[in-house]
C-alpha cells in the first residue's frame, strides 16, 4: 500500500494523541486499530510495513495508516514518535495521499500541530489541529522533481499557518523562506494556482468558519484568532467568502 484516500470536508474526531516511545524491548510491533486512523510524525530511523509494502522511516517523515489496516513497525533501538488516532469522515471529496512522506521544512510546523492536539483542553481544538494537519499533509512534496522549489513553497505555507493570527505581508513571508518577493510570488502561483494573498485570505476564513461552528469563542475572539481584529473588516470578509455574517454562519450550523 503506497497511497490512501481521505475525505476531509469535515474535521476528524481525535480519540487519542500523544508521544510514543518504542524499541526499548522489542525490535518490532504490530498494530491494528479497527476504527481509527493512525497519523504519525517520526523522530527515528526504521521502517513500517503495511499491505505488503515496506516504507523507510526517518526523522521528519509522516505517515497515514487507515483504520482496519495492520501495520508492522520495525525499530532500531529507542524510537520516538508523535501520534494521533482519529475517526475520519467516510464521505465527501476525495484526497489521495502517500502513506509515507518526508515533511522536509514543514516538519516543525506539523510537530507543533501534533503538540497542540496532544495538549488541547477541548476536543474541538484537538479536532481542529488534526484537521489542519491532515490538509497540510495533502500538500507535501510527492517526489523529487522540482524539490527545491516545492520545498520553498511548503516552507511559505508552513510560515503562513504558524502566523495566521498575526499580520502577514508577502515580503516578510518571502524573507522568512529565503526568497525574493517576486520569486516567491511566481513559485507560489505555479505550485498552488493562486496568489499568496488569496491563500492567506482563504485560510483565515476557513479557520474562522471552523471556529464559529465548532467553538464557543466570541465573534471578536474568532476574528482576532484568524488575524482580522477589525470587526467591520471581519464581517465584510465573512460575507464575501462565506456568504453570510459571522453570527449567521454560527446560527445556521447550530440549526443542523
Amino acid at each position: 500500500m503506497r497511497t490512501v484516500t481521505l475525505h476531509l470536508d469535515q474535521p476528524p474526531e481525535v480519540v487519542n494523541a500523544g508521544v510514543g516511545l518504542h524499541g526499548l524491548n522489542l525490535p518490532e510491533e504490530r498494530f491494528l486499530l479497527p476504527d481509527l486512523w493512525q497519523i504519525h510524525l517520526y523522530k527515528y530511523e526504521g521502517a513500517i510495513e503495511l499491505g505488503g509494502t515496506v516504507h523507510p522511516v526517518r526523522p521528519g517523515y509522516v505517515s497515514l495508516i487507515p483504520a482496519g489496516v495492520e501495520v508492522l513497525f520495525r525499530y532500531q533501538g529507542r524510537s520516538e514518535n508523535l501520534h494521533i488516532h482519529a475517526r475520519l469522515p467516510k464521505d465527501g471529496n476525495r484526497c489521495t495521499v502517500p502513506v509515507m512522506q518526508d515533511a522536509g521544512p514543514t516538519a516543525p510546523a506539523l510537530a507543533e500541530m501534533f503538540r497542540q492536539a496532544v495538549t488541547a483542553e477541548a476536543p474541538a481544538r484537538a479536532n481542529a489541529e488534526a484537521w489542519a494537519l491532515l490538509w497540510r499533509m495533502t500538500r507535501l512534496d510527492p517526489g523529487p522533481a522540482g524539490e527545491g522549489h516545492h520545498r520553498s513553497v511548503e516552507a511559505a505555507l508552513a510560515h503562513i499557518e504558524e502566523h495566521l493570527p498575526a499580520p502577514l505581508a508577502v515580503p516578510e513571508i518571502a524573507a522568512a523562506v529565503g526568497l525574493s518577493h517576486n520569486h516567491l510570488t511566481r513559485l507560489f502561483h505555479a505550485a498552488t494556482g493562486t496568489t499568496v494573498v488569496a491563500h492567506i485570505r482563504r485560510r483565515r476564513l476557513e479557520r474562522a468558519r471552523h471556529l464559529l461552528v465548532e467553538s464557543t469563542l466570541s465573534i471578536p475572539a474568532v476574528a482576532a484568532a484568524v488575524g482580522i481584529a477589525d470587526l467591520q473588516a471581519f464581517n465584510k470578509a465573512c460575507r464575501r467568502e462565506l456568504g453570510a455574517s459571522p453570527r449567521a454562519v454560527r446560527e445556521a450550523a447550530r440549526k443542523l
